[in-house]
């Protein structure tokens, strides 16, 4: 028995059922990729398609079924299901919409279980590419069954970086447009791939040596945010600050740059 109050065994069996989970609900993104889909509009171009809503309502039933006494915090109309419980699993049934309703390739399901506010255990799964990525607390971070770990990179300007914009980015002054300018300029380059949790399984892979974000929400960072722990790396916020899923702002990276990124990164009007 360890500090949050259940074996390793246990932690194999929640891991084992995530990981079935992320593959049943790849199967309904899959099965309708490509195709035409009802979209709403849940902001000016915040979108959610009807395999989003299908995906989570798949991954809500099977997890009350499994563990009725856990809470469930998933992206799709907020859903909040609480049990009072030191176990809360914590979905993103379509990471990636606006790549999926495009025909783009990168999108993904993850699902990560939180115990007494720690996250111990998580996994992310793309159907179309079968990219499979996984992790639990002390256990390592693994791609495809082979673990992984952050890049090697120390110099800055040879780093290759990932971020994102907020969907409100034409009202929001918390834009990133600075950041992105500030930090473009002294890197080898900067992606902007569509999905925060795959950049950040990317990132823990050594993909890419570090990736910023900031109005995100606690489903986008809550399993990636343990595998860039688990592959070596290093996550906080702007300022170096620990890391809360819940404060909608995010800095990964192998722990050889970070430094840089966050020299730039917390000279900002709204931290």
């Amino acid at each position: 028995m360890n500090d949050r109050g259940f074996d390793n065994q246990d932690l194999q069996n929640y891991l084992d059922f995530a990981i079935a989970l992320a593959k049943d609900c790849g199967k309904i993104m899959s099965k309708s990729f490509r195709k035409s889909h009802f979209v709403k509009y849940k902001g000016i171009v915040d979108i959610v398609t009807e395999v989003d809503v299908a995906s989570q309502g798949y991954a809500v039933n099977a997890l009350k079924k499994a563990f009725p006494d856990h809470s469930i915090l998933a992206e799709e109309d907020g859903l909040n299901i609480s049990k009072g419980s030191k176990f809360k699993w914590i979905i993103d049934p379509l990471d990636g919409t606006t790549n999926y309703a495009h025909g783009i390739p990168i999108f993904c399901f993850s699902a990560a279980l939180e115990v007494n506010s720690a996250i111990v255990m998580g996994c992310a799964y793309n159907p179309i590419s079968e990219e499979l990525f996984f992790a639990t607390e002390g256990g390592g971070a693994y791609f495809n069954g082979k673990r992984v770990h952050v890049s090697k990179t120390t110099i800055f300007e040879r780093s290759l970086l990932a971020t994102g914009f907020p969907y409100d980015k034409k009202s929001n002054p918390d834009d990133n447009f600075d950041h992105f300018r500030d930090i473009s300029i002294n890197v080898r380059g900067i992606r902007r791939l569509g999905s925060a949790v795959l950049d950040l399984c990317y990132t823990a892979s050594g993909f890419l040596d570090g990736y910023w974000e900031l109005n995100l929400n606690s489903w986008d960072m809550a399993f990636g945010s343990l595998m860039i722990k688990e592959a070596g790396g290093e996550v906080t916020d702007f300022c170096k600050m620990p890391l809360d899923i819940y404060n909608r702002r995010i800095l990964a990276s192998n722990g050889l740059i970070h430094d840089e990124l966050s020299r730039i990164l917390c000279i900002d009007r709204n931290q």
